[in-house]
């Protein structure tokens, strides 16, 4: 393999990033960093987010979990690295928050070094946002039953 060939091959995967989107990335990295910072603190009891999460209403009207019920929990779990918990106690969440995990270094790295992943661009230009969106609706209804069997089981008893 020449040496113009390996360069082309290194443009199809990296690319430069804009000024643009290193700020873009670095604020995508941020608000994740930022995310689990909060709950990592709200995790080890350093500060207290019960008035902003309240209980689930959903669950006290019907007697079932919600949908999303045991996210915050999942998320307490994850942002104290206790990944396979937070795969127990709500594998949706757990999912998503590795998902989120991944956007941030992938970010971070965009931001930092100037490198734009070509497979991003890629991606989203092949899959429209409605396959992603359904893609998600789709998780959070496998962890929703996945809660719910649990839920029925534990009431069963």
């Amino acid at each position: 393999m020449s040496p113009n060939q390996q360069i082309n091959n290194k443009r199809k995967f990296f690319g430069y990033a804009t000024n643009q989107q290193r700020i873009l990335a670095g604020v995508v990295f941020l608000a994740i960093a930022a995310t689990f910072g909060l709950f990592a603190l709200a995790a080890n009891n350093k500060i207290d987010l019960n008035w902003w999460l309240s209980p689930c209403g959903f669950k006290q009207r019907f007697g079932l979990p919600c949908p999303t019920c045991g996210m915050i929990t999942s998320l307490l779990a994850f942002s104290q690295g206790k990944v396979f918990e937070a795969f127990y106690i709500q594998p949706a969440g757990a999912l998503l928050y590795s998902i989120a995990v991944v956007a941030a270094f992938l970010a971070l790295f965009t931001a930092v070094f100037g490198v734009y992943f070509e497979f991003i661009r890629r991606f989203f230009a092949k899959v429209k946002i409605r396959y992603i969106i359904l893609a998600l609706l789709v998780i959070v209804a496998a962890g929703w039953a996945v809660t719910l069997v649990r839920a029925l089981a534990e009431g069963g008893q």
